[in-house]
């Protein structure tokens, strides 16, 4: 069963707070719900608390599909880190989750407007092995609470190109699954369709983001920021036609065994870009592409096509 779900950082973001800081949370989730996804994942301004959460997300229908869990492995160690994540596994036990999302932030540059992309933390090849067996640990952890462990590869971090990560992916235990992104694979250089043949077994969730490759290029060429290339709008949603990512390789790829979320997250300044408008459109297309690869959805609400 393949569902549909939508990350309100569209709406709200995360990283840069001053980008949709205006629009209420009731907002984002009506909006949601009316253009057809079933469920969102975490935004900073949801309640931690279960039981507040369900109040807020039940009148609008959705979900919660998982939540981001900032790693910070480098710097603090195992022990500190299951720690640190055990009241946001409690969270996405409570609300039905089956994936937990982790990424190791320690040094990023990622939510750092003055810092550039070649500022990002990386490691060399003797220090990967080490990185790989703690972040296994983790994953152990959380399957040992009901969760899948799903590893979101992030610009600005110490896993970002496509080297980065099949060290990762190489070194990890198979109880690390991975969450493809295809806007940041696109942006770090790599092939969205090409990982994705090459991991679709180990793929667990998948965000479908889009990116303009002339915002991308400038991006890297001239060592912005990421923020500022999100400001400048290198992510935009499928189905836009300024977009130069191919999603029906990923589809394809994953088609055969895949089950759970597709989720669209595509992080744009909304007063440039209506978060309405972008991700009805965004969802129109999905659902086009996932039924041309055989993909099924099981909730063909309002805003399908």
């Amino acid at each position: 069963m393949i569902r549909y779900g939508v990350n309100p950082i569209g709406w709200i973001n995360d990283d840069d707070l001053s980008l949709g800081d205006h629009i209420p949370l009731e907002q984002c989730l009506r909006e949601a719900a009316e253009i057809g996804f079933e469920g969102i994942e975490m935004g900073r301004k949801m309640p931690a608390d279960p039981r507040a959460l369900r109040a807020v997300l039940a009148p609008h229908g959705l979900e919660l599909v998982s939540a981001w869990c900032s790693l910070e492995l480098l710097s603090r160690g195992v022990e500190a880190e299951k720690a640190a994540l055990d009241a946001r596994l409690r969270l996405l036990r409570e609300m039905g989750c089956e994936v937990c999302i982790v990424c190791e932030t320690s040094n990023t540059v990622h939510n750092d407007r003055n810092a550039p992309l070649s500022a990002r933390p990386t490691l060399s090849g003797p220090e990967w092995p080490g990185f790989a067996g703690a972040l296994t640990e983790i994953a152990r952890h959380v399957a040992g609470e009901g969760l899948t462990p799903v590893y979101h590869h992030h610009m600005g971090t110490v896993v970002q190109s496509g080297e980065d990560l099949e060290h990762l992916l190489a070194q990890a235990g198979e109880e690390l699954k991975l969450l493809l992104d295809t806007g940041h694979a696109a942006m770090a250089g790599m092939d969205p369709g090409a990982v994705a043949a090459r991991h679709a077994g180990r793929i667990r969730h998948l965000h479908l983001k889009n990116v303009r490759p002339p915002v991308a290029r400038e991006a890297i060429e001239k060592d912005r920021s990421f923020l500022d290339a999100v400001r400048a709008g290198v992510f935009t949603v499928p189905g836009d036609a300024e977009g130069g990512v191919d999603f029906m390789p990923v589809l394809r790829a994953v088609a055969g065994g895949y089950e759970g979320w597709l989720v669209i997250e595509a992080e744009q300044d909304p007063r440039m870009r209506e978060p309405k408008a972008y991700q009805s459109m965004g969802l129109a297309a999905l659902r086009k592409m996932a039924r041309e690869a055989g993909l099924w959805g099981g909730d063909e609400r309002s805003g399908g096509a």
